[in-house]
């Protein structure tokens, strides 16, 4: 009787124990589900959007583009095709409620997303720094059919990379010889069976392109660093000394013209007005007095025009 009467109360210890457990564990798999929701909602979205701009926008249908829709078709999969099933496996507590065969296929699916989506940024790195580094050729192979070649080989390559998925689970997708569950009946990929291609897959799907990626994004950075540099030399370069003096030396030739012509003036003027020497009695004909007013008002004209120059000059500087 005494043991009894000590057990009750430590059987209901453990059981509030067990009930409080439950209860915590129900809020984080609620709180996950939220958060997996939120990011959903965002994913699905705004990859939408992006398609649309790029499908419907002419302005926008290029070769940089086309690999941008493309990537936001990847990511747009993974939204409608991955993460909900990720959803309903949070909720069954990693649980897997759908039927067995689909959990390979399921794998499948979220492997060749996802390495698509790296191959993309990977493919766009790379097109971007060789538009930098050689503007001429790459406009040459900046065609429509060309990059929707390049599309098709990204994506080929990833589905190369995740295809081992499906072909070793749905061999054996039964529940005593899968190779995709473990014991409490997880969807995954077990290390016991799929450690070649975890190390293969890793590599070839993110630290690879990882490595690329960075390698490339610091060959642009070095690139547009040069092409600054020579287009600073090239500014200081016009507005440098020896180009200064030049154009003060057109000035001063241009001026010095200037004053060659009006000593020219000046000297044939008077010889023109002592050809009629010969008797100053006599009344000057009309043809002298014309040429005489026409020679006037010439050489007014090119002072008035020379001291035109001047000023304009002078208030330029």
């Amino acid at each position: 009787m005494l043991s009894s009467t000590l057990s009750q109360p430590a059987m209901a210890q453990l059981e509030a124990n067990s009930s409080h457990a439950g209860k915590v564990s129900e809020l984080q798999l609620k709180w996950a589900a939220l958060l997996i929701v939120m990011v959903i909602i965002p994913t699905i979205g705004g990859n939408i959007l992006v398609i649309l701009a790029v499908s419907l926008e002419k302005k926008l249908q290029n070769a940089t583009n086309y690999f941008l829709m493309s990537l936001a078709v990847a990511d747009l999969l993974v939204g409608l095709l991955v993460m909900p099933i990720a959803l309903v496996t949070v909720l069954y507590n990693s649980g897997w409620p759908l039927p067995e065969f689909l959990c390979p296929i399921w794998l499948f699916l979220d492997v060749l997303f996802s390495t698509a989506s790296i191959m993309h940024l990977c493919a766009i790195s790379l097109d971007r720094y060789i538009a930098i580094k050689k503007p001429i050729q790459h406009s040459q192979y900046k065609s429509r059919a060309k990059a929707l070649v390049k599309i098709a080989l990204v994506w080929l390559i990833s589905i190369c990379i995740a295809i081992p998925i499906p072909i070793r689970g749905l061999k054996n997708y039964h529940l005593p010889n899968n190779i995709t569950f473990n014991s409490n009946h997880t969807c995954l990929l077990k290390p016991t069976t799929f450690w070649d291609f975890i190390i293969f897959g890793s590599l070839s799907a993110f630290f690879i392109p990882l490595t690329i990626m960075m390698v490339i994004y610091l060959l642009t950075v070095h690139v547009l660093r040069k092409k600054v540099y020579l287009l600073r030399s090239k500014v200081t370069q016009r507005f440098s000394s020896p180009v200064v003096s030049t154009v003060f030396q057109r000035e001063q030739s241009m001026a010095s013209t200037e004053a060659e012509q009006m000593n020219v003036l000046d000297s044939r003027l008077p010889r023109m007005q002592e050809k009629p020497t010969v008797d100053t009695t006599i009344a000057h004909t009309p043809y002298e007095q014309s040429f005489r007013r026409m020679s006037t008002m010439g050489k007014k004209s090119m002072q008035t025009l020379s001291n035109e120059q001047r000023a304009s000059k002078e208030l330029c500087q």
